[in-house]
């Protein structure tokens, strides 16, 4: 009895770590992510790195309005006429679940453009995204 009570323990403490390790992992990838994230809005764009890294049925904020699927937030996007756009941030914090297909983030983030009259426009705040793997175990956030 006492070694089937420790095989049961052993196995119990192997499946938890295990899980420990999954979520460790996740959150190093989705902190990746992030990065990736970031560096393609400064290379490519702030509208290009949010229509690749957003799932297609992600969920962003904008100005209190919901913008629900990532070709409304194209398209929402699209119709912006500022220039000069700069989005930077990066999280101080990640988490994510134990099985590893779900995770969040959250920092600061600092916004810059010109508007179509010319007036600099400058905001900063606190950004929380929420990211979700996906079947071919990319991650791409599912809010915004």
């Amino acid at each position: 009895m006492k070694r089937l009570f420790l095989l049961v323990m052993l196995f119990c403490l192997t499946v938890a770590g295990f899980g420990q390790d999954v979520r460790k992992k996740a959150i190093s990838e989705i902190v990746a992510a992030e990065a990736a994230f970031q560096k393609m809005a400064l290379d490519s764009g702030v509208r290009a790195a949010f229509a690749h890294f957003a799932a297609p049925d992600a969920v962003v904020n904008r100005n209190d309005v919901l913008l629900v699927g990532r070709d409304a937030m194209i398209g929402y996007m699209k119709k912006s006429t500022a220039t000069n756009v700069t989005l930077l941030w990066k999280p101080d914090f990640a988490d994510a679940s134990n099985d590893g297909t779900l995770g969040y983030t959250y920092g600061k983030y600092k916004f810059s453009a010109t508007d179509s009259t010319g007036k600099r426009i400058e905001s900063e705040g606190v950004f929380h995204t929420v990211w979700r793997r996906q079947p071919n175990g990319e991650w791409r956030f599912v809010w915004d």
